[in-house]
C-alpha cells in the first residue's frame, strides 16, 4: 500500500468551490472570460487569507475526536468508508444560505450531496481523517433564451426557445473524522452560498452526519445536520439546516426470503408460461431492463372512492400517476434492492429524493414462476423533522413479470401489481394496483411475441387499398428503419399535430431501433434488419406500429380538447412493398382526468392509411389518414385527420452526408485559391507598382467587404461554441463545425490579404502625380454604382414585403418542423443581394477604365480571372445539385448556400454568363485602352502633354 504524508488536522484546506449560473448562449468574448478568471483569482486568494481557521476539537471533539493522521488511504473501500456519500439528498431548513428553499412536493429539483475527497488513517484504531465537499441547490428559476436548433438524422426539429436553469447554490470545503464504530462524521469548514436574488456570502459551519455501518431495508436512512459556528447576531449565522439521504451500500437483505416463504406472494401470483424468464446468473438481467424502462403507469381499481388506494398512505383522494425505479443494485442469485418513487407528473420521478413519496425496496427473482418478487417500506415521521425519520410499515408487496407475448391491446413488456397484505380496516391499507411501462422505450426481450388479433377486421378494411404497381419504382422493405417516420396530423379545421410513428414488429421480428438513432454509411445491417433488402419474397408483411402526436391546445379530437394535449395510437396492419401502401386498424388511449384500467379506455374503431412515396423521390415522404369507422351520430367519433411526413430516407442521408463532405472540400479549395489569386496580385503590383493606383478602390472595397462580413456574423466561432448557431448534423459528429473553423480561418487570411492590397492601392494614390483625376474618375464610379447598389436593396425589400403579405403565419407547436424553403426574410435577401453585388466585382473597375482610360494592366489575369471563377463555379453546381439530388434541403448546403447568394435555374445562367461578360470586358480594356468597348465617337479625350516651363532669366 502505498502511503503520503498528510497536512496537520489544524490546518483548514483553502480551496474554495465556488458555483456561479452560466449564460448558456455561449456567445462569451474572451477578454471577459479572461477577466473574469482574473477576478476569481484575486477574489479567491483575497477570501482564503482572510478565512479564519476553525477549531475541529471546539465543535466536533465530543463527537469524533480528533487523531493525529498516520497515511493516505489510496483505497476508501477495503478501510469501511466506502459508503461516505449522500448523492441524492433531501433538506429542510436552509433558507438564510440559499434564500428560498421547496416545501414538500413543491420543486423536487432541490438537493444535498456530499462527497468525500481525501482519506487519512489516524493513530486511534477506527478513526479515519476525511476531506469532503457538501453541497446544496435550490429550486429552479427559468429565464429566457435564444432559438436552439437540432438537426438529426430523420428530421430537423426545431425547439421554441430554450431556458437556462438558474438555481441557488452552495458549495463548503469540509475537513473531519469519521469513526466507522459508531458510524458518526463530524466536520468543520467554510463555503459560499450563491442564492438568487443577492449577493454571494461566506459561512463558517459546522457538519454533523450519522452513518449506519451497515444498511438493510429499515436501516438505511442517513441522517445529519449542517450549523453554523457563528453567534446568532452574527450576520452570517442561519438556523441547522437538516439532511435525509439513503445508503445502499453494505446492504443486507432482511426481509424477502422470509416473505416468500410465508407465501404472501402467491394470492397474486401469475402463470409460469404467461412470462418470460430471465437470466440471474452473477446479476439479475433486470437491472439491463428496470434503469432504462423509465416510468410505470399505475392503474387503479374500481373502489378508489370508497378506500384508499394510495401506496404511499396519504389521505385518500390523491392518487399517483406514476412510478419509478431508480439506485437498483443487482446481486448474486438474482436479488435486487432499490427504490420506488412516486408522482403525479412523469417529468419528477427522476428527479431528486422526496421522502414521503418514496419506498424503500428489496426483492428477489422467483425462477419457477418467472417473477420478480418485491418488498417496500415507507418512510415515516418525515413531517415532524428529518432527524425523526425511520424506515417502517413494511406491509407493501410488489410483483414484476415480463409478458410472453404482447398485442394491439396489450403493448407493456413489463407489467407488475402493488399491494398490502392488511387488512381493510387497518391504518396503511391501500387497494391493488396494477402498473405497466408506458412503452416509450421498446425491449427486445428474448422469447417476445407479437400476436396479431386483428387480422379478420384488418382483411376486411384494407381489401379495397390495393395499389398500382409502378414499374422503375422501389418502395421502402417492410423491415428497413425507412418504415419509422415523423409526422404530423392535421384536422378538418387547419389545427396542426406534430409526432411520429414507430413500427414495433415487422412480421414476428422485433424493431429494436431507436427513432432517433445515428445513421452510418457502409454498415450492412441496421437495428436487426436489412437497410433496404429483404429476404422474403412475399410483398405483403405483417407491421406493428405505435403512433403518437402531440398537438396544439385548439386542436379539436371527440369534438373537445384533448386534456393533455397529446394522442397514442396502437396499431397493427399490413404493408405493401410493391406500391408502398399501409393500411391498418388502430386502437386509440383514451384519456381521462381520473385514473383508470388502459384496457377499459380504447376506441379500437380506428383506421389507418398511409402511402410511402418511392426511395428516389423528392417531397412529402409519407401521406395518409386516420379516419373513425363509427357512425357520426357515435360519441367516440372523430373527424378525418390528415397525417404526412418529409422525413428523408436512410439513402438520402447517407447521399447527403457525402454531399456535405464534397462540399466542405469545395469551400476550402475554393478560398484557398481565393488567397492565391489574390496573392498573384499583390506579387503583380509589387513588380508594376505604378499600376496601383489605376485599380479602382470601389472594387476593392466590395472584394474585401465580401471576406469580412462573414467573418463578423461568425467570429465567435473562431474562440467558443456558440450553442445559438444552426448546426449541421446529420451523424457526421464534430466534423462539420472542425471544417467551419478551418474555413473562417482561411477566409481571414484572404480578407488580410484583401485589406492589404486595398491599404496599398489607396497610399499609392497620395504619391501620384494625377490624384485629382483618380479621385474625379473613383467619384464617379461610385456615383454611377451606388444608386444602382441602393435600387436593389430597394427591390428585394419590395420583394419580402410582397412574399410576406401572401404568406399565411400558421401556429407552431415545440415539435413543428420549419420548411425553409418558404421562409422569406428581409436579413436573408438582403444577404443574397450582397452575394449578387461580389459576383459583379468587375463592374465597378470596368466603369473606371471607362472614365479614366489608363493604358497600363492595373489587374493581374489569374486574378481577375481566377476571381470570377471561384464566384460563379457554385452556381455551375448547383445547378448540378438541382439536377442529381432528389432530396432539397437548404439548411444542409455549405458549398453554394442558397442563404449568401441568389440561387435558381435562371440565376444559375444569367450570373455566370455576366460573370464572364465582365472578364472579357476587362481583358479588352487592359489590352486596347480603356475605352475600347465604346464607339469610336466616345474615345476620343483631350489629351494634354507636359511641355518645359520657361523662366524670366532664360527669357
Amino acid at each position: 500500500m502505498e502511503s503520503t504524508s498528510s497536512p496537520p488536522s489544524s490546518m483548514l484546506k483553502s480551496r474554495v468551490s465556488v458555483w456561479a449560473p452560466i449564460n448558456s448562449s455561449g456567445n462569451h468574448h474572451p477578454f471577459l472570460v479572461f477577466c473574469f478568471f482574473i477576478f476569481f483569482l484575486i477574489t479567491n486568494i483575497s477570501t482564503t487569507t482572510c478565512t479564519p481557521q476553525i477549531s475541529y476539537a471546539q465543535h466536533c471533539d465530543s463527537v469524533v475526536p480528533e487523531s493525529a493522521p498516520t497515511e493516505q488511504l489510496l483505497d476508501s473501500a477495503a478501510h469501511g468508508a466506502e459508503f461516505l456519500h449522500i448523492g441524492n439528498g433531501y433538506f429542510t431548513g436552509g433558507e438564510s444560505i440559499l434564500g428560498e428553499t421547496p416545501k414538500f412536493g413543491d420543486d423536487s429539483s432541490s438537493l444535498a450531496m456530499f462527497r468525500h475527497g481525501a482519506l487519512y488513517r489516524t493513530h486511534t484504531e477506527g478513526v479515519i481523517k476525511v476531506q469532503g465537499n457538501l453541497y446544496f441547490r435550490g429550486p429552479r428559476v427559468i429565464t429566457p433564451l435564444g432559438n436552439i436548433t437540432h438537426r438529426r438524422l430523420l428530421r430537423f426539429r426545431i425547439n421554441q426557445p430554450r431556458f437556462p436553469i438558474r438555481r441557488s447554490s452552495a458549495t463548503f470545503e469540509l475537513y473531519g473524522f469519521w469513526s466507522s464504530d459508531s458510524g458518526k462524521l463530524c466536520m468543520v469548514g467554510s463555503g459560499w452560498s450563491h442564492p438568487k436574488q443577492g449577493n454571494s456570502r461566506l459561512f463558517n459551519v459546522v457538519f454533523k452526519l450519522n452513518f449506519a455501518n451497515k444498511s438493510s431495508i429499515i436501516h438505511s436512512l442517513v441522517r445529519g445536520t449542517l450549523e453554523s459556528v457563528d453567534t446568532e447576531d452574527s450576520f452570517n449565522y442561519f438556523k441547522p439546516v437538516s439532511i435525509l439521504g439513503i445508503s445502499q451500500n453494505g446492504y443486507e437483505y432482511t426481509l424477502i426470503d422470509r416473505e416468500i416463504e410465508s407465501g404472501v406472494f402467491s394470492e397474486y401470483s401469475s402463470d409460469e408460461d404467461a412470462s418470460l424468464g430471465l437470466d440471474v446468473g452473477e446479476r439479475l438481467s433486470l437491472c439491463s431492463f428496470g434503469r432504462p424502462a423509465g416510468e410505470f403507469e399505475l392503474e387503479f381499481g374500481s373502489d378508489c372512492d370508497t378506500v384508499n388506494c394510495n401506496p404511499l398512505g396519504r389521505t385518500p383522494g390523491f392518487l399517483p400517476k406514476f412510478m419509478s425505479f431508480s439506485q437498483i443494485e443487482c446481486q448474486y442469485g438474482g436479488k435486487v434492492h432499490m427504490i420506488l418513487r412516486f408522482s403525479n407528473s412523469s417529468s419528477n420521478l427522476f428527479q431528486t429524493f422526496i421522502p414521503d413519496s418514496t419506498l424503500v425496496a428489496e426483492g428477489a427473482w422467483n425462477k419457477k414462476k418467472n417473477q420478480l418478487y418485491v418488498v417496500a417500506c415507507r418512510i415515516l415521521n418525515v413531517a415532524n423533522s428529518l432527524a425523526d425519520a425511520f424506515g417502517g410499515d413494511c406491509s407493501i408487496k410488489l410483483n414484476l413479470r415480463f409478458p410472453a407475448t404482447i398485442s394491439i391491446k396489450n403493448r407493456s413488456t413489463i407489467v407488475g401489481q402493488i399491494w398490502s397484505n392488511r387488512t381493510v380496516n387497518d391504518s396503511g391499507y391501500f387497494s391493488r394496483i396494477v402498473f405497466q411501462d408506458t412503452g416509450n422505450v421498446p425491449f427486445d426481450l428474448p422469447g417476445l411475441k407479437y400476436e396479431y388479433t386483428e387480422t379478420d377486421k384488418v382483411s376486411k378494411a384494407c381489401a379495397k387499398k390495393k395499389g398500382v404497381k409502378h414499374r422503375g419504382k422501389v418502395y421502402p422493405d417492410g423491415h428497413s428503419l425507412d418504415m419509422r417516420f415523423d409526422m404530423s396530423v392535421k384536422d378538418s379545421k387547419g389545427q396542426v399535430g406534430w409526432g411520429h410513428a414507430l413500427p414495433i414488429f415487422v412480421g414476428d421480428k422485433f424493431v429494436d431501433a431507436p427513432l432517433h438513432g445515428k445513421f452510418r454509411t457502409g454498415s450492412p445491417r441496421l437495428g436487426g434488419f436489412q437497410a433496404q433488402v429483404s429476404t422474403s419474397h412475399n410483398s405483403l408483411v405483417n407491421v406493428s406500429y405505435k403512433l403518437s402526436f402531440t398537438s396544439s391546445p385548439s386542436f379539436k379530437l371527440l369534438g373537445k380538447s384533448s386534456p393533455s394535449g397529446s394522442v397514442e395510437i396502437s396499431a397493427e396492419g399490413i404493408y405493401d412493398k410493391e406500391t408502398g401502401i399501409l393500411c391498418m386498424v388502430g386502437c386509440r388511449h383514451l384519456q381521462s382526468n381520473k385514473p383508470s384500467t388502459k384496457t377499459d379506455s380504447l376506441d379500437c374503431e380506428i383506421l389507418v392509411n398511409a402511402q410511402f412515396s418511392p426511395l428516389n423521390a423528392g417531397g412529402h415522404r409519407v401521406k395518409g389518414t386516420i379516419e373513425s369507422t363509427r357512425e357520426k351520430s357515435d360519441k367516440l367519433y372523430f373527424q378525418r385527420l390528415e397525417l404526412s411526413s418529409s422525413s428523408i430516407y436512410l439513402s438520402q442521408a447517407a447521399e447527403s452526408i457525402w454531399r456535405m463532405d464534397l462540399e466542405i472540400t469545395l469551400v476550402l479549395i475554393s478560398n484557398t485559391f481565393a488567397c492565391v489569386f489574390v496573392g498573384l496580385q499583390l506579387f503583380h503590383v509589387k513588380r508594376h507598382p505604378d499600376v496601383l493606383p489605376l485599380i479602382s478602390v470601389v472594387m476593392l472595397i466590395v472584394l474585401t467587404l465580401g471576406h469580412m462580413i462573414p467573418l463578423l456574423l461568425n467570429f465567435e466561432a473562431l474562440f467558443v461554441a456558440n450553442r445559438n448557431r444552426q448546426n449541421v448534423f446529420l451523424g457526421t459528429g464534430g466534423w462539420l463545425e472542425v471544417n467551419e473553423v478551418i474555413v473562417r480561418v482561411v477566409t481571414m487570411v484572404a480578407f488580410l490579404l484583401q485589406f492589404r492590397l486595398l491599404q496599398l492601392s489607396w497610399s499609392s494614390r497620395s504619391n501620384d502625380g494625377s490624384e485629382n483625376s483618380l479621385w474625379a474618375s473613383e467619384k464617379k464610379v461610385l456615383y454611377l454604382s451606388l444608386p444602382f447598389y441602393i435600387g436593389g436593396a430597394l427591390i428585394a425589400w419590395f420583394v419580402y414585403h410582397s412574399k410576406s403579405s401572401h404568406q399565411i403565419p400558421s401556429p407552431r407547436t415545440r415539435l413543428a418542423p420549419v420548411n425553409y424553403n418558404q421562409q422569406h426574410s428581409l436579413w436573408g435577401g438582403l444577404k443574397s443581394y450582397a452575394g449578387l453585388i461580389l459576383d459583379g466585382f468587375l463592374v465597378p473597375q470596368i466603369i473606371f477604365n471607362l472614365f479614366f482610360n489608363p493604358e497600363e494592366k492595373a489587374l493581374a489575369s489569374p486574378f481577375y480571372i481566377g476571381t470570377t471563377i471561384v464566384r460563379l463555379l457554385p452556381h455551375a453546381y448547383d445547378l448540378y445539385r438541382a439536377h442529381s439530388s432528389t432530396w432539397k434541403f437548404d439548411l444542409s448546403y455549405i458549398y453554394a448556400n442558397h442563404r449568401m447568394d441568389l440561387y435558381s435555374t435562371a440565376w444559375d445562367v444569367i450570373i455566370p454568363c455576366g460573370g464572364v461578360l465582365f472578364a472579357v470586358l476587362i481583358y479588352l480594356q487592359q489590352r486596347f485602352g480603356g475605352r475600347c468597348i465604346l464607339p469610336k465617337r466616345f474615345r476620343v479625350s483631350s489629351v494634354y502633354e507636359k511641355v518645359p516651363v520657361v523662366t524670366n532669366d532664360q527669357l
